[in-house]
């Protein structure tokens, strides 16, 4: 179970990165015709989005792999548990049902590694 768990872990890290990435480096304005859900945020809460996306994604790994401070593994998880029921949220309150899955794909992928990290398979 411990390998699964790095197995999404590492998952969750690369979709988290690259979201959060794309969103740290586009204006608001080019991300709008693929996301058009960053019409109803400003330039500095899409930023904040995509910070929050990377951090967490860097959250997931970074601290199980230093040895320094492992409790923040599943925290992260949980993080991004939350942010992904608020992206699931968000776009079902904008009709935008076809991104509301894979939201919660990511949020059940990080609702695991957080119970997976808390529980019987924390470091």
């Amino acid at each position: 179970m411990n390998v699964f768990l790095w197995i999404l872990q590492g998952v969750v890290t690369v979709a988290m990165l690259a979201a959060g990435a794309g969103k740290l480096g586009q204006p608001r304005e080019k991300l709008a015709p693929k996301m058009p859900w960053v019409e109803s945020f400003t330039d500095g809460q899409v930023k904040s989005i995509g910070a929050v996306e990377v951090l967490g994604g860097l959250g997931l790994v970074l601290p199980a792999v230093t040895d320094i401070a492992p409790i923040l593994t599943p925290i992260a998880a949980v993080g991004i548990a939350l942010t992904m029921l608020g992206a699931a949220l968000t776009h079902a309150r904008r009709n935008e049902y076809a991104q509301i899955a894979p939201s919660l794909v990511l949020f059940a992928l990080a609702a695991v590694i957080a119970w997976g990290r808390f529980g019987p398979y924390s470091f």
